[in-house]
């Protein structure tokens, strides 16, 4: 589907010499291939309290919100990020950081879009009626919204998943980024009543276990970094381990 590629090609790294490692990879889609079947596995074992377009469009929501959460939170941590880093990190980082603004400044506009597609037609079709200009923007606004809608479901995915191709300045920072986001969407699950009729302690596994496992893994994935390849956040900083020199420090900026 053209706008799912789309989003692919606007928020997935790219960033040449960026570390790929292959069990960082498979251990993420296994992470989310399991919660995928455990929501399954939730909504199949217990009542649903809602009704099946109120279960979609509740899910849409809380990704919304995930991307949300992430157009704050992503920018404050990049910056604080490259100007915590020593010279020559910040001058070094800010010329990465056009896949992230290219990534944050899209989903901006598709937000927009998509609000201008779908939730201003109605008001469209009310203002200018069956005239000539009603006539030409009806057609242009569902059009709009029909490749708005995936383009931003698979934007927000991307942006989540990606942290917002925040590893284009440096691979230590979607690990980062990606714990302090999934727990401040369990923050706002809190007043959520949720899906299903489940008892309590599945509720507080279902709304703690994502961002347990999440941070879980950033941490493991922080370590095979520091392990395996030597890329560390004080050395991506400037600011080497004792013993080690500056200069070794900052070949840890990759």
């Amino acid at each position: 589907m053209l706008p799912v590629h789309l989003a692919g090609r606007v928020h997935r790294p790219t960033r040449a010499d960026r570390l790929v490692d292959q069990a960082i990879e498979r251990a993420q889609i296994a992470r989310s291939l399991i919660g995928l079947g455990a929501t399954f596995w939730l909504l199949y074992s217990y009542p649903v309290q809602e009704s099946a377009k109120g279960l979609m469009e509740d899910r849409l929501v809380e990704l919304i919100i995930s991307a949300g959460l992430l157009l704050v939170l992503a920018p404050l941590m990049i910056g604080a990020f490259v100007f915590s880093a020593r010279p020559p990190g910040p001058a070094f980082y800010r010329r990465r950081l056009r896949g992230p603004l290219l990534s944050l400044g899209v989903l901006l506009a598709t937000a927009v879009a998509f609000w201008a597609g779908v939730l201003q037609q109605g008001y469209t079709n009310t203002l200018f009626g069956a005239g000539a200009l009603g006539m030409l923007l009806t057609p242009v606004l569902g059009f709009l919204a029909l490749f708005s809608l995936p383009f931003t479901l698979a934007s927000a995915a991307l942006c989540v998943h990606h942290a917002f191709r925040t590893a284009d300045v440096h691979e230590v920072l979607p690990p980062l980024i990606s714990p302090v986001l999934v727990w401040a969407l369990a923050i706002v699950q809190v007043f959520d009543k949720g899906p299903v009729d489940a008892p309590l302690p599945v509720r507080i596994l279902f709304l703690l276990g994502p961002p347990l496992s999440v941070t879980a893994l950033s941490g493991w994935e922080l370590r095979r970094l520091r392990v395996r390849y030597g890329i560390t956040l004080r050395a991506a900083l400037g600011r080497p381990v004792s013993g080690v020199s500056s200069r070794s420090g900052a070949a840890g900026r990759g």
